[in-house]
């Protein structure tokens, strides 16, 4: 794809971002309840006749409400408890209860309200296996401090994170446990079941709360506030339309639905339309095998995402990758530097990369993904143009110039044509890792086939996870049989003959 090509590409995404300008677009976090939340309102807005997409999984609380005050979504799931704790950090005990006219006044400043009460709580709570917890005489969380039994937590990643989470829980019982790795909110109950961690931070809606034998550990000395569920959303949407739902449900519906989703399999969409009353719960089979998550209708556009994010950042990455390798070749003293500093940004952790990219541009989706994916094309490009042209004959070079042919026309005759099958290589590399690497861009909701991988995560499906991560193994290895292909096109009609070498 030439550099022409490419742009009329990024002008059709970016006229196609812009006529759905008009699309509220909704978001949610990465965990059941708020799957199912977004859902539910993307779909009570569209049958209100407002225009709304669902932004799954984006992140934790701090992406989201960075991107609804960059505009990138425009409502969202929330928590009071967290809206004054974590988005406000307001700490003072009577904060915690304030009333929603108060935190809308607090919010006002920030371009934003919160709206529309959804009528339960979901606090965040501590919990053990139930056999434990009786043996250690263990039943509030000033019982976990006072016997500072040897236990291994496994914590939320947002929960050890946040402001009114592990720190201030910590301080407000004189805890004395680490807390230790941070582990998938959805995989934390089974890590719980297997042994392989103690205690967990739990939701109180948490559909698995009924099936596990575990003790919710009582917060006696009230440290977490109340978590209303309510939508949080720039100041100017209208919550009209969204008006029904005020109210409609409480701590056991909710739990009800989670289980739908988490326990039963069902979709997440199926689980919305069947609470709004659009369809009963067995009216739409969950998609339950793997060959049904694998070919549901979803994979054309998601297959599609992905693509564009490998084919977009290759392109850039070769850009600027291949006049990198030749400078380093021409100039000697470049060359050091040039593989240090590629090798360097080789090294960061793709979710890093995506959190400073996203404070960097200003915006969660496709283009923080994009930079990213093309900071890691960067170096098997680099490296390989300047190893393939490193390996090109000096003969033939000096061949080339005694004939009258510039340093740039020999570059582009002789050289370039030469180092071919070895740059080849390098793109090729990079594509194939790049498939493999695109699938973090779901958590900062550039779509793609990660997706999946992450709502399976949510739900602890391994089938959901599998129906992402297989298509995008076939993706690589496709990728792979392009490239090598083109290859074999490219070696024979460029590989220098016995006399060529011999500068006959």
């Amino acid at each position: 794809m030439n550099l022409r090509r490419f742009a009329v590409l990024m002008g059709l995404v970016w006229l196609c971002s812009n006529l759905h300008a008009q699309t509220l677009k909704v978001g949610s976090k990465r965990f059941t309840e708020s799957y199912l939340l977004g859902e539910i309102v993307s779909q009570t807005l569209q049958s209100q006749g407002v225009a709304a997409e669902h932004r799954q999984g984006l992140g934790n609380t701090a992406i989201l409400a960075a991107a609804l005050r960059e505009g990138q979504i425009d409502l969202y799931p929330e928590y009071t408890g967290t809206i004054v704790r974590e988005l406000l950090q307001r700490n003072a005990p009577a904060d915690a209860q304030a009333p929603l006219a108060q935190i809308n006044a607090w919010l006002q400043p920030l371009g934003l309200k919160a709206a529309v009460p959804l009528g339960f709580n979901n606090s965040y709570a501590l919990a053990m296996r139930e056999p434990d917890a009786a043996q250690l005489g263990i039943a509030t969380i000033s019982d976990l401090a006072a016997r500072a039994p040897a236990l291994k937590p496994g914590l939320s990643h947002e929960f050890i994170a946040r402001a009114d989470g592990w720190p201030a829980l910590r301080r407000a019982y004189a805890l004395k446990l680490a807390p230790g790795n941070g582990l998938d909110h959805g995989l934390a109950y089974q890590a719980l079941a297997n042994g392989q961690v103690d205690l967990i931070d739990v939701y109180t809606t948490d559909a698995q709360l009924a099936r596990q034998p575990v003790r919710v550990l009582r917060d006696d000395r009230g440290f977490f506030p109340r978590y209303d569920a309510v939508l949080l959303m720039r100041e100017g949407v209208d919550e009209a339309p969204l008006l029904p739902l005020a109210g409609r449900l409480d701590e056991a519906q909710m739990i009800r639905l989670n289980a739908a989703a988490e326990l039963q399999g069902q979709d997440f969409a199926v689980v919305a339309r069947s609470f709004l009353g659009a369809a009963t719960a067995t009216g739409t089979p969950p998609a339950s095998g793997l060959m049904q998550r694998l070919l549901a209708p979803d994979l054309p556009r998601l297959l599609g995402q992905h693509l564009l994010l490998v084919l977009g950042s290759l392109a850039l990455a070769a850009a600027l990758a291949v006049p990198l390798g030749i400078a380093a070749h021409r100039l000697p003293r470049l060359a050091a530097p040039v593989m240090a500093a590629v090798g360097l940004l080789q090294t960061l952790p793709s979710l890093a990369l995506l959190a400073f990219l996203i404070a960097v541009v200003g915006r969660i989706g496709w283009l923080p993904a994009l930079l990213a994916l093309f900071v890691y094309a960067l170096l098997p490009i680099v490296r390989n143009t300047h190893a393939g042209l490193q390996a090109v004959p000096g003969g033939l070079v000096q061949a080339a110039l005694a004939l009258g042919f510039t340093r740039g026309q020999a570059l582009s005759v002789v050289e370039l044509p030469l180092a071919l099958p070895m740059l080849l290589a390098g793109v090729k590399t990079a594509a194939v890792t790049n498939v493999g690497t695109a699938t973090v861009a779901a958590f900062v909701g550039a779509g793609g086939l990660g997706e999946r991988i992450v709502a399976g995560l949510a739900v602890n499906d391994p089938a959901l996870m599998l129906a992402g991560a297989l298509p995008a193994a076939a993706l690589a290895i496709a990728m792979q049989l392009a490239f090598d292909a083109a290859e074999r096109r490219v070696v024979p009609h460029n590989r220098p003959s016995r006399a060529d070498g011999n500068g006959t």
